[in-house]
């Protein structure tokens, strides 16, 4: 027993409805943000390559110094709930800078891209840090923060279905044919919602788990920390390694329905048209795979469940590369890998957790906002790569983009290379993944013991 009461369903709904609002940007920027880029806007796809890898090294300083800060501060309302508050206005207005679309020439062009994108990166980490960091202090018990994490992707997933269903028809009417105004009015939508979202999370959470602070560690001394702890070294960079996987394969998906397959903006079920269904039907699977997480793992431990899920996402991916394009074999397969996806988020995020406690165990440290705020840098990181791969197979194999808002026809080297990045390289990078967490070493035998005796310490130092 922790001696608290499990936490409520409102609560864990408030806590999943803060990324919800992530995923109004997140999933945006992963789907559209490189078609916006190179085939709306007109960036050339390999400057677009570049430009995500450079401005993601910031994250490098960033994500763990907001990880720092964060453990470092303390107000009436907590550690990490007070940064969704102060940080949500600026994280809406600049979603809505990133796709203002200016009229520049090219330099002009990506010298914007590159500052609206690293700002909106910026306050994406100020407000998703903290957000992510209060799962490790929202309950003592592992069972109950994996019950949040569910809850936690589940909205996530229900706001990546929001998106991928609503975007395109959503530029067509708003853009009234022109994408550039369409896209800019779209995201206006998106960062209200997110707003509001937010600050139902801020106000319905509550931080349960409240080290004593000033803690005595430096910086270098929880880095130290960090860095010795190997499952979450190996967990961190599988994380990578799957995001690069899903938005490789997420930002590959209008381009392979509008070159490969053929198909264009007509609708084929109610408002959507085929990559926008391909898109939902994902996220569907995806919302299935969250949902079923907790049961699955209490039959599994979750690094086994982890590599099972990798591993069928590569097969789904591999075979898809193997099968002759159609709409239903593509799919079929995006919809498999897409509910792998979900179990793997789901467990990821609570295995960071876990990863938190027994760094709290083996050093008598809390640094919860610092182990999430660098696992969030990775799987930013990861989130780069995976725009920045498929832009650098578009620019390898070719790919021309539009101009003058006339599409051009493609080589068959250029549709070889969309085949490509669509399956076989998320593939591999799901397979690298599976393959490396066989050296995580939380299991669920140790993390029993590592929660009774960080319990027994806690009530010890309350008991001073």
């Amino acid at each position: 027993m922790t001696g608290y009461p499990p936490l409520s369903v409102k609560e864990k709904v408030a806590y999943g409805l803060g990324d919800m609002a992530s995923n109004f940007y997140n999933g945006f920027f992963g789907i559209f943000l490189l078609y916006y880029y190179t085939d709306v806007w007109g960036i050339h796809p390999g400057h677009a390559a570049l430009m995500f890898l450079i401005t993601r090294w910031v994250d490098a300083i960033t994500d763990p110094a907001m990880g720092l800060l964060a453990d470092r501060t303390n107000t009436r309302w907590g550690k990490y709930r007070p940064y969704i508050l102060w940080t949500i206005i600026p994280y809406a207005l600049l979603g809505y800078l990133l796709f203002l679309g200016p009229e520049f020439g090219q330099t002009g062009k990506l010298i914007y891209a590159y500052v609206t994108y690293s700002l909106v990166m910026l306050a994406y980490t100020a407000i998703n840090v903290p957000y992510s960091a209060l799962l490790a202090v929202i309950h003592p018990d592992s069972e109950e923060r994996t019950k949040a994490t569910q809850y936690r992707f589940v909205f996530a997933s229900f706001g990546s279905i929001l998106v991928g269903a609503t975007t395109k028809p959503l530029v067509d009417w708003l853009g009234g044919g022109d994408e550039v105004v369409g896209f800019r009015l779209t995201i206006i939508l998106f960062a209200v919602l997110s707003v509001v979202l937010f600050l139902i999370t801020f106000a319905a959470t509550k931080e349960r788990i409240a080290p004593k602070a000033p803690q005595n560690s430096s910086i270098t001394g929880d880095l130290s920390a960090l860095v010795k702890n190997v499952s979450w070294i190996v967990l961190a960079i599988s994380g990578v390694l799957i995001v690069i996987g899903l938005i490789g394969r997420l930002s590959s998906v209008t381009f392979f329905a509008k070159y490969n397959l053929g198909l264009d903006d007509a609708k084929v079920l109610w408002w959507m048209d085929s990559a926008s269904l391909i898109i939902t039907a994902g996220f569907i699977g995806q919302l299935f795979g969250a949902m079923l997480t907790p049961a699955l793992s209490r039959r599994a431990d979750k690094k086994t469940l982890m590599i099972a899920a990798n591993f069928l996402a590569a097969a789904a991916l591999f075979g898809n590369y193997a099968l002759p394009s159609n709409f239903s074999v593509v799919l079929l397969a995006h919809i498999t890998m897409m509910f792998c996806f979900g179990i793997m988020i789901t467990s990821l995020f609570a295995m960071y957790t876990d990863c938190s406690e027994y760094g709290e165990w083996k050093s008598g440290k809390n640094s919860a906002g610092l182990t999430v705020s660098a696992s969030m840098f990775s799987l930013k990181f990861g989130s780069a790569m995976g725009v920045a791969i498929p832009s650098t197979v578009l620019a390898l194999f070719g790919f021309l983009s539009p101009v003058s808002g006339v599409d051009q026809v493609q080589t068959a080297a250029a549709l070889d290379g969309i085949r490509i990045m669509f399956n076989i390289v998320p593939g591999l990078f799901f397979l690298l993944a599976g393959i490396l967490l066989y050296f995580y070493r939380i299991d669920r035998r140790l993390l029993a013991v590592i929660e009774q005796e960080l319990r027994d310490r806690r009530a010890a130092a309350e008991a001073i």
